[in-house]
Order: structure tokens, then sequence, then C-alpha cells
């Protein structure tokens, strides 16, 4: 006998993800709009935020998560929020700009923070909530040169597992996803600054640094992550809860 897992039914929904303007948070946005969720798409670039809201009948936030005022602003019935946006940035600790290290928190953990906090009073009003928080490989395993990034995610792991255990009474989930690299503009321009980092070809950062320790040597496509996003959102994830989802090509089994 076979058994099917259908795409979660999510009419009545209402979404909100953050980085929605490109790469996995543009595919996330289209994947809860094509289950039938009424998508926020946020982002700090305005034409992209609207192109995608349009894509998936939602509705654009322009907005910079670096900015609690901002935040504030975002819609707070949302029944899905999507912690994706993102950034990046690589040196040596000795040589990492603390001002890009702030930014850098401000944006992965403080306004998942300010938003999980902002949105959970209505999750637990209608007794059902789902927050799913891309996080990467990085939350759960240490590259050079990546302080601020790595130091984020794995604050956002420890943040997701809190909602995870506060949401419980109240039908509300909270996962994190740990993709490896997956091809988007954030891990284009990680190759190049790579590249500059230690003095090789591009085509070797991809093979002999970023997938030296995958098993499975290719990028993830931002589709296969929100495949897995909208998953956490359906009817067979209820129990699941408090995790992290690894999508790293076997990464951390090593």
């Amino acid at each position: 006998m076979t058994h099917t897992f259908p795409t979660p039914d999510l009419n009545g929904r209402t979404a909100l993800v953050t980085g929605g303007g490109s790469g996995i948070g543009r595919a996330c946005a289209l994947a809860l709009a094509e289950a039938g969720a009424f998508v926020h798409v946020v982002d700090r670039d305005a034409a992209s935020a609207e192109a995608v809201a349009e894509a998936a009948g939602g509705r654009a936030q322009p907005a910079d998560l670096a900015d609690p005022d901002a935040i504030g602003r975002l819609p707070a019935e949302a029944d899905i929020l999507v912690n994706n946006a993102g950034l990046q940035h690589v040196a040596p600790l000795t040589e990492f700009p603390p001002e890009r290290f702030e930014l850098i928190q401000k944006v992965m953990v403080t306004a998942p923070f300010l938003l999980m906090r902002r949105t959970l009073p209505h999750m637990y009003e209608r007794g059902w909530g789902r927050i799913v928080n891309v996080s990467s490989v990085h939350g759960l395993r240490a590259s050079a040169y990546k302080a601020a990034y790595v130091a984020a995610k794995h604050a956002l792991e420890g943040l997701s597992k809190v909602a995870a255990i506060e949401g419980a009474p109240h039908g509300v989930t909270s996962n994190c996803v740990n993709p490896g690299y997956v091809r988007t503009p954030l891990v284009e321009n990680q190759v190049r600054d790579q590249a500059a980092a230690h003095g090789i070809s591009e085509d070797d950062v991809l093979t002999d640094v970023m997938l030296a320790r995958s098993p499975v040597k290719r990028l993830l496509e931002a589709e296969e992550v929100a495949a897995a996003v909208l998953w956490l959102c359906g009817p067979h994830s209820g129990c699941l809860t408090g995790t992290s989802l690894p999508l790293d090509g076997g990464w951390t089994a090593g």
C-alpha cells in the first residue's frame, strides 16, 4: 500500500516571509501561496517584494529588518512566520568589522525575535501557528571567516527552541531548516568573497571549499528548501517542533 502526503491546504492562512524578494524567500512565498496562503512578502528591496507579491497574489511589505520601527509596522496577524532574511560577510575574526557583525545580528537574530514577539499572540489566539526559521548548516557547524553568520545562526537555533517550548500548549510549532549551500545571490556573493579570501578561482571555491564537507556534490535549489518549509506547515508535522532539519547533502553526517 502506498501513502501520499498531499500539499497542505493553507486556505484561510496568512504567511509572512522575510527576505521574500529573491532566493529561498521567493521560493517559500510562491510555495505557500500555491498551497492557498495569503503571503506578505517582506524585503528591503521594494521592487523585488512587489514582483514576488504580484506573482504570489499577496502583498509587498518593504522593510529594513535592521530597523525595529519598520518591524513594528509589519502585519501582526500571521499564522505562518518564515524568518529567512539574511546577509553574509567573510573575514577573519581579527579583521571582522564590528559594525558589520552588529548588523548581521540585528537582521538575523533580533528581527526574528521581534517578529515572533509580534505574531505569536495572534497564533496563540487562533490555536494554530507555524514558525519556520531558515537557519543553515552553519547553525549546527562552524566555518572559518564567518563569525557573524555562524553566531547568528546558532542564536536563531536557540530562539527557535524556546518558541517551540512556549508555543506547544497553543498549537504553535517552531522549527529550523538547515540548508547547505543553495543556488542564491547570497551564495554567489560568498563564492566571490571566498575566492578573494583564499586566493583561488571561483570554481575551486565551489568544489574544494564550499562542498568539500558535503558528500552530495551539488548546490541545493531554493525550491527544495521551500518544499521542506511547506511540509513543516502541513498536517503531518504537528508533533515536530523544536528541531532542526538538515538539508545539507550529508555535511553534518560526518
